[in-house]
């Protein structure tokens, strides 16, 4: 689901927003080696399929499928999307990569990036091409967005980063992308407090990760998961230190090989990566 916020502003408190899943905490657990078993673990299948060369592939984590496109920013540059030059927004995967692929510039991979009002705008943050054309949103409600805490993914040139949404604003470090949304799924290698170990709320989810300043992790699941497993996922079998939720129920994500999941449903703000070396027409 997406967060149906209709009462509220850019950037103030929303109301009737979907409820988040909140638990006893799971206890962390150092991370793994990326792509390999937690140790005494067999819950972790290594990828199959995609092609030599791909970033993406299919991975099997605690019984559940998910597609894994692991990206290394010196040979991809990361975009974030919302409308196109006319100022209307692509409102799902396959218009965008139409579009894209149209101009001549099309994307490797695309995945919805975030949480949208019902005219697909932006809930939180949002920065394109350097400019800011969304405030960030600090508000409190209900729902996952506001499940604190909620963070920032960012990227400038061929680095990336995740942080707590008030330790972006005090450190404003400089990004040409960044989108906000929640909450935050793994903490500096901690899960996020709030989350059960394995809470009865399965959905399809998606979401992004850093394994290290240059390596950026999109993940979204085939089957329906909850939110521990999925950060989990991210913590423990992809080594990301720090890793976002995106949003659950519409995720959708684009990729080569058959790996793409739901991407032609209705989508706001949109992620995608682009081959450095492929010529741009």
């Amino acid at each position: 689901m997406f967060a149906l916020l209709l009462t509220a502003a850019c950037g103030s408190a929303v109301s009737t927003p979907r409820p988040a899943e909140v638990a006893q905490p799971a206890p962390p657990s150092p991370a793994a080696a990326p792509l390999t078993p937690a140790p005494g673990s067999s819950s972790f299948t290594g990828p199959t399929g995609g092609a030599v060369g791909q970033p993406c592939r299919a991975v099997t984590f605690e019984a559940a499928d998910y597609t894994v496109c692991e990206l290394d920013l010196r040979r991809y540059r990361v975009g974030l999307f919302w409308q196109d030059r006319d100022g209307r927004p692509y409102g799902s995967l396959y218009a965008f990569k139409r579009a894209m692929a149209a101009a001549g510039d099309p994307p490797v991979v695309s995945m919805n990036a975030g949480m949208y009002h019902e005219d697909l705008s932006p809930v939180g943050l949002f920065v394109s091409g350097g400019r800011q054309l969304n405030p960030a949103n600090e508000g409190d409600g209900d729902g996952n967005f506001f499940m604190k805490p909620n963070g920032v993914f960012y990227v400038e040139g061929e680095r990336a980063g995740i942080l707590e949404t008030g330790t972006y604003l005090r450190r404003a470090p400089a990004a040409g992308v960044a989108t906000q949304s929640g909450p935050l799924l793994v903490i500096d290698g901690a899960l996020h407090p709030l989350f059960s170990d394995d809470g009865p709320s399965r959905k399809i989810r998606n979401g992004v990760g850093i394994r290290d300043d240059y390596t950026v992790v999109f993940a979204i699941s085939r089957d329906g998961v909850s939110f521990g497993s999925f950060a989990r996922l991210f913590r423990d079998a992809l080594g990301c230190r720090n890793a976002l939720y995106l949003d659950g129920s519409i995720s959708a994500l684009s990729a080569p090989d058959g790996l793409s999941v739901g991407w032609g449903i209705r989508v706001g703000p949109i992620l995608a990566a682009f081959d450095r070396n492929a010529p741009v027409s």
